[in-house]
């Protein structure tokens, strides 16, 4: 998103099926009576029986309000007209009958236009009400840019997998009673965008640091919209085409790749989905229909997911949910701001894509995990179906990281404002939202909702850096700017010893330089120019000089976003990675990092000081932590309390560097904890 302006086990969310209804015979005197269940539109069912027939095949259109559609062919190579002033130069056309459900289908084979041999992949789109060409909603390529002809994936059905005992990560629990599976019980996101993650900038390159990822100890990466966007640069949140891999990237053949690879790796992929909006260059959809509403996003147009001709709008959103998950292998969808998603319907699309989900996972044997990012603080997300919630399986929470990032760097300003006292640090470890029902002096009313007792630990992600929250200061500048080695570690600490499921932003783990600033490249001068402006205008309205925020059109703001891959091999940053590695894998062998009930983890702070203690818990009897973690973020050094001096140092970090931890002759716990810095102790 871009922002502009109880048991040893988990506690089961899944959603119970619905007992079925049984209607009792009803006689029928002569009266013409009809037993419930059947629909009195279409009795016999078969209008969406001949939408489904229509739908499936080739070339097919959805506009349901069109007096004539026509399918337009192109006879290129692939790419060969990407700057091009036309793409569409010597299109051949074909009429399109109507069909059912306001789709069109070719009205002959339109193999038969382009001569012979008929090319296996000609480049195609729609001229609708006699309009310019354009390319399909559901285009599976746009190797031509947005703008160009569309294409077909027709090397996907040929892809060599080798996955097919893939059940997702190790040391992940899956749990098919839970929402999509489970697959989120010891879990680690690593949150990355293709674009800059490597200098390259595409999937192949990002497989060759695969073996970097593996050995840090992360479970899932989680990327970024890969899906196309006008211009050779973007965060990927102006996409456009949903179905399309962008050819920057590689286009869907490389991301099977890479799928397959990190698979092989036993790495899980999460994808990032955006159905809230559309970017603002080539977005033809409301040439087919009523894809989009009036209403503003604050990135534009939403989707018409409620109001006439909806239906067909969220078959295509869901058609795309089924894409990602059954196509492309992916082991689940982080779903952008759903919050903006405007649905008054009696059931919610976050409902159909929970249903949806569900089955997928079952099918395939391996968790597919829905996580929602919302700004709404409302555990409804996460919530059983069966019990009036969404179902899904997890939900961002930022309170987690404005709490961390307060009591790190004193930031205060604009949304921080609220979690300036220390003691929401341990109200989110204890609660998850900060605002849960509370007052909110930012939007200046009451905001949030408390989490049921029975909502486990890994309903939420948390982070303390992610795109968003580097992208979206002035600067795009990364906590390790600011903050000492020390602190940085500390953070690290509360965020990987913590209840929630944890996401790191790529280079988090080794202190990255490298800022990571809001960039575009829209071809069109006049956009470039409004998007400009808008971001200057949107930080100087926050207090930032607007000298200080990059040109997002200027290649230089993306390429000085790229990882510098030295880093990780020496200095802080080898320090901070050696860090990050440890804790990792303390997460994965100590069951009480990630135990599921969220009353066993318990946390105190000292203000005055700006020490935290934080304890981890598996018994619900105990008195006290299995693992403390105690972390000094001011100047002052912590005191080791008496009753965890017999306990074993499992891992340390001050500005000094990391504590030496051996697991096999584990050491007594030290006097004190350096500030600022960490100390992770078990007893």
């Amino acid at each position: 998103m871009r922002d502009h302006t109880a048991p040893d086990t988990a506690p089961s969310r899944a959603p119970q099926a619905a007992a079925d209804v049984v209607a009792a015979p009803v006689p029928d005197a002569g009266l013409g009576l009809r037993r419930i269940g059947v629909d009195p539109v279409d009795p016999t069912g078969a209008e969406p029986e001949a939408a489904a027939q229509a739908r499936r095949t080739p070339y097919a259109v959805w506009a349901p309000h069109a007096q004539t559609v026509e399918l337009v062919l192109v006879d290129a190579v692939p790419g060969s007209r990407h700057d091009a002033q036309d793409r569409w130069a010597g299109a051949r056309a074909v009429a399109m009958d109507r069909a059912a459900g306001g789709w069109w289908t070719p009205s002959q084979d339109p193999a038969t236009v382009l001569g012979t041999p008929a090319p296996a992949d000609p480049g195609y789109g729609y001229r609708v009400d006699g309009g310019d060409p354009v390319p399909d909603p559901r285009s599976r390529r746009q190797p031509d840019t947005v703008h160009g002809p569309s294409r077909r994936d027709v090397e996907g059905a040929d892809f060599a997998w080798t996955d097919a005992d893939w059940r997702g990560p190790a040391g992940v629990l899956a749990d098919p009673a839970a929402p999509q599976g489970g697959g989120l019980r010891g879990a680690v996101l690593y949150e990355l965008h293709v674009g800059t993650f490597t200098a390259e900038g595409t999937l192949e390159a990002a497989i060759e640091r695969l073996p970097h990822l593996v050995e840090l100890g992360v479970t899932h990466l989680e990327l970024l919209p890969v899906n196309s966007f006008n211009g050779p640069r973007n965060w990927g949140y102006d996409g456009v085409a949903w179905f399309a891999v962008d050819e920057s990237y590689g286009g869907p053949q490389a991301y099977r790749r890479f799928v397959d690879a990190a698979h092989a790796a036993g790495l899980g992929v999460v994808q990032d989905v955006v159905y809230n909006h559309l970017g603002p260059a080539g977005n033809y959809l409301g040439a087919f229909g009523p894809y989009l509403t009036a209403g503003d996003t604050g990135w534009g147009e939403g989707v018409n997911l409620d109001g006439p001709d909806s239906d067909e709008v969220r078959r295509h959103i869901l058609d795309n949910v089924r894409m990602w998950i059954e196509e492309f292998h992916v082991d689940g969808l982080r779903l952008d701001a759903v919050h903006a998603l405007r649905d008054t319907r009696a059931v919610h699309l976050l409902e159909e894509m929970a249903a949806l989900a569900d089955e997928a996972a079952a099918r395939a044997g391996r968790p597919v995990p829905l996580m929602a990012e919302s700004d709404l603080n409302d555990p409804r997300l996460v919530l059983p179906r069966s019990a009036g919630g969404l179902g899904l399986a997890a939900a961002w929470n930022d309170d987690v990281h404005h709490a961390l990032h307060v009591a790190t760097t004193g930031e205060t300003g604009g949304y921080y404002a609220d979690f300036a006292p220390l003691e929401a640090v341990a109200k989110v470890m204890e609660r998850a939202y900060f605002h849960d029902g509370t007052r909110s002096t930012f939007r200046g009313r009451d905001h949030g909702r408390p989490v049921p007792a029975d909502v486990p630990n890994e309903a939420f992600i948390v982070s303390i850096q992610n795109h968003d929250q580097v992208g979206n200061r002035a600067a795009g500048d990364r906590t390790g700017a600011t903050l000492s080695e020390g602190s940085l570690a500390a953070e690290a600490a509360l965020l990987l010893t913590g209840p929630n499921v944890p996401l790191l932003f790529m280079g988090e783990e080794f202190a990255a330089s490298t800022p990571w600033a809001f960039f575009t490249s829209f071809p069109d001068e006049e956009l470039g120019e409004a998007v400009r402006q808008g971001r200057r205008r949107e930080f100087a309205a926050h207090g930032w000089d607007p000298a200080d925020v990059p040109d997002p059109q200027d290649r230089v703001t993306r390429d000085s976003a790229v990882l510098d891959w030295a880093e990780p091999g020496q200095g802080r940053g080898a320090r901070v990675q050696e860090t990050y590695r440890r804790l990792i894998g303390l997460r994965r062998t100590l069951p009480a990092l990630t135990e599921p009930r969220r009353s066993l983890t318990r946390a105190w702070v000292d203000p005055e000081r700006r020490h935290v203690r934080l304890e981890r818990g598996r018994a619900e009897q105990a008195a006290c932590g299995d693992v403390v973690l105690l972390a000094a973020l001011g100047d002052l050094p912590l005191t080791v309390p008496e009753d965890l001096r017999g306990a074993h140092v499992l891992a340390g970090h001050t500005d000094a560097g990391p504590l030496a931890a051996d697991a096999e002759a584990p050491a007594a716990a030290p006097v004190e904890v350096a500030a600022p810095g960490f100390l992770l102790l078990r007893r």
